[in-house]
């Protein structure tokens, strides 16, 4: 069996054969008239007029018999067949094709539809072109989990083989579509922040850093749009969000990457609530709108997100699967009692809360259900609840053990605001690595007025995940990040 390096150098061969005859392996235009799709849809009207059609695509098949060559061709909307017979090319230009064309090419055909002894659709050529030489050959087999490393880091060939891949990223594009329809029904505004930020802030979590050459200052990958979407709140905008790329510095698991989409919006006067019954509008439509109803499989469980969702206490969920009580426990305590858990007991009674919670509690919450009132420490840019000055007005919707979205009424006391930073400041220095910097810039803003507000964030990559009832994150991000491979 030939090799990879073998099979490359006999097709350069063959393109320094095409490219001798003058002509060009790699046209920049092509003559397409109908997708394979539309050649086969409209067959019957194209055959009986015997109408000329251009079709172009990869060759994914290849067969000999005789003076004939039967070749599948693919393109976006699907494949058909194509036939070259020597008496209907002439034996010079069918020799040419049996010279230089291989599995793998692009190709343009122009012919004739007809139907064949077998009922095969299929298209007569009277006459081609090449459009792409491939230099490498296509994998013969491509399936299956030995290759599920393979399939990430090479994903076009994963999306060459298992048109499955190819079909849950095109419900992707059509689940943002439909999430921005509805953002926009509801009147919010679509907006775009910076990327790269002089300050990271907005979420809990370690950043990327780089360096501005020309202005030689340093620069991190947001973690979060949210402090730059909530200064627009202060310009008067009053419903925005944005759809954007997230970066943040940590690790990779089944529900994380580290990049990711985020949907993030800000709605004036309205509070955690309000957007409670707006989640409870919007993901239940999604789901009705590509199920036709509220039920979906996701691995072995069923989930139901026909509203309303229940409504369970951090505290109590808490108490509930680690016998803690939190309004009662120390901070000291609490670290004895998560180093006996086997979790750090790094920050403040919050955080060490925090990362007990995501060991032992929240895969345990396997339907649609909202988490509220979270320690008001827990979220620094949340504003704590009027009646329990301890509790924060927040939530958290989780599904099959999986965050999906978190949200709070926005603080936007300035005084407030710049203390939380401070403690955060103080958690940095004590280790505390996820902890959220100082932003005067920030605190500037909400000195000027920034109206009472409600923000959520909303985690696309995760919900893509439910709705396609992919096993991670890796499934349904094109280009998952992986390691290097070592030449």
């Amino acid at each position: 069996m030939s090799t990879i390096e073998e099979i490359r150098k006999i097709r350069l061969a063959k393109l320094k054969a095409i490219e001798s005859t003058g002509i060009l392996a790699y046209p920049g235009k092509t003559k397409r008239t109908h997708s394979c799709e539309d050649a086969l849809e409209n067959f019957d009207k194209l055959s009986t007029e015997l109408k000329e059609i251009v079709l172009t695509g990869r060759i994914i098949s290849q067969r000999q018999h005789g003076g004939l060559v039967f070749c599948d061709i693919e393109d976006v909307s699907g494949k058909i067949q194509i036939l070259l017979k020597k008496d209907g090319i002439g034996e010079s230009s069918f020799q040419f094709f049996i010279d230089n064309f291989d599995i793998g090419d692009f190709i343009e055909a122009r012919g004739i539809l007809f139907l064949t002894k077998k009922g095969e659709k299929t298209l007569e050529t009277a006459d081609y072109n090449m459009l792409t030489k491939s230099l490498l050959p296509l994998p013969e087999k491509w399936h299956g989990l030995q290759n599920i490393e393979e399939r990430y880091r090479k994903r076009y060939l994963d999306l060459i083989f298992n048109p499955e891949v190819k079909k849950k990223f095109e419900v992707r594009s059509n689940i943002i579509k439909e999430i921005r329809y509805f953002l926009e029904y509801k009147g919010f505004l679509e907006v775009e922040t910076p990327i790269l930020q002089p300050i990271y802030g907005g979420a809990s979590a370690k950043p990327f850093k780089t360096h501005l050459n020309v202005m030689d200052m340093d620069l991190y990958l947001r973690i979060s749009p949210e402090l730059y979407l909530k200064r627009l709140l202060v310009g008067g905008f009053e419903k925005i969000y944005e759809i954007g790329r997230c970066f943040r510095n940590e690790g990779v698991d089944k529900a994380h990457n580290p990049d990711f989409s985020m949907l993030e919006l800000y709605w004036a006067y309205a509070d955690y609530k309000d957007l409670m019954k707006f989640i409870e509008e919007m993901i239940p439509c999604l789901v009705k709108k590509f199920f036709g109803g509220y039920k979906i499989k996701y691995e072995d469980k069923e989930l139901d997100f026909k509203p309303p969702f229940p409504r369970v206490e951090f505290g109590e969920i808490f108490k509930k699967y680690t016998g803690i009580d939190l309004d009662e426990i120390n901070l000291e305590e609490l670290k004895n009692r998560a180093k006996k858990m086997d979790v750090k007991p790094i920050g403040g009674k919050s955080e060490i809360a925090d990362e007990i919670y995501k060991k032992y509690c929240r895969q345990k919450i396997c339907q649609p259900t909202f988490i509220i009132h979270y320690p008001v420490s827990a979220f620094p840019l949340a504003k704590a609840l009027d009646d329990n000055p301890r509790k924060s007005a927040s939530f958290q919707l989780l599904a099959a053990g999986m965050e999906l979205v978190k949200a709070f009424s926005e603080l936007n006391n300035p005084i407030v605001q710049e203390e939380r930073f401070r403690e955060q400041e103080k958690i940095f220095k004590a280790g505390f690595e996820d902890a959220q910097r100082m932003d005067k810039d920030f605190i500037e803003a909400l000195e000027y007025g920034m109206p009472s507000a409600a923000g959520l964030g909303m985690g696309v990559d995760r919900l893509v995940v439910l709705l396609t009832n992919s096993h991670s994150l890796r499934e349904i991000i094109l280009f998952p990040a992986m390691k290097m491979k070592k030449v």
